[in-house]
């Protein structure tokens, strides 16, 4: 069996801003909500048989704790956070297995999923769905895969490895010195993504990387004071790569039929209707947000 993770967040972003709006008869906006849930059912039409959707119930999470600066809710449109518990009562009536995180955010659902697939040897293949850069860290050969649903680019290992310059390991200690601005840290001065890549693909991972910058061996610009950047902003090296590394030990499921789709609720007929009802805009109207998409790496 093949085993579908998929990013319900950045699925109910990117909704939000492809489709014209609409409100149901409570007056409340639910386009996204529709939109999502009509790309699922999609995927289980088209054979999908066992999935789960990891949503950000609560934006924040416990990484706010550790960087002021971390992604929060503010920008965010009221009308689209609206929907978040929405798209989880619907996708729960559709019988959808759903993940909402408080604590964790979705990114970590879906790491801790991949991972516990992976240790069930029924399941054939796990396909992470998400153009998030930090998924990267949990893509595994050929067996554990990141898919991009919007461009259908299926990256494996050796296509994390094309795309970052590092393999799927060191992709926390690349977000580290490159930064990710849509989760909001900003990585280390100087470190861009090929003098990251070109260090970490040789050390794998910042405790490998010599201080002395001569023992390094790869050809790198300006690499003294890359070294004497990484040996000042230490810490900061090491917060950031603890931001960027994805939670595995969420307790989800234990057995993968848990997440074999049996068909709707009684409650899903009553809740489609009036999804299906909602009175739609003619045109997509301009929207603007502080936070217009989840982080993608894109």
């Amino acid at each position: 069996m093949k085993v579908y993770l998929i990013d319900g967040t950045y699925e109910l972003f990117r909704h939000y801003y492809a489709l014209p709006s609409a409100r149901d008869d409570r007056g409340r906006e639910v386009a996204a909500v529709r939109g999502v849930l009509a790309s699922m059912l999609a995927m289980l039409k088209g054979g999908v048989t066992h999935l789960a959707v990891a949503t950000d119930h609560v934006i924040e999470s416990f990484r706010n704790e550790l960087w002021a600066g971390y992604k929060t809710s503010e920008g965010v449109e009221p009308d689209l956070l609206a929907q978040f518990p929405l798209l989880e009562d619907v996708l729960e009536a559709a019988g959808i297995t759903i993940w909402p995180m408080v604590e964790f955010e979705a990114d970590d659902a879906l790491a801790a999923g991949a991972a516990i697939a992976s240790g069930i040897s029924a399941v054939e293949q796990i396909i992470i769905c998400t153009p998030d850069k930090d998924l990267a860290q949990c893509v595994s050969g050929t067996r554990v895969v990141q898919l991009s649903r919007r461009t259908g680019i299926t990256l494996d290992e050796a296509g994390v490895a094309k795309k970052f310059g590092v393999l799927p390991e060191s992709i926390p200690d690349y977000l580290s010195l490159v930064g990710d601005s849509a989760d909001g840290y900003p990585g280390l001065p100087g470190w861009g993504a090929k003098s990251s890549s070109t260090v970490l693909s040789k050390f794998l991972h910042l405790e490998s990387i010599p201080r002395d910058y001569r023992e390094w061996q790869v050809s790198v610009t300006g690499a003294k004071g890359l070294a004497e950047t990484l040996d000042r902003e230490w810490d900061n090296a090491l917060l950031f790569r603890k931001l960027a590394t994805l939670r595995t030990d969420i307790e989800l499921f234990h057995d993968p039929e848990q997440l074999r789709w049996k068909g709707p609720k009684p409650t899903f007929e009553k809740m489609a209707a009036r999804l299906d009802s909602a009175r739609t805009e003619k045109s997509v109207k301009a929207r603007s947000s502080t936070k217009a998409t989840p982080s993608t790496g894109e």
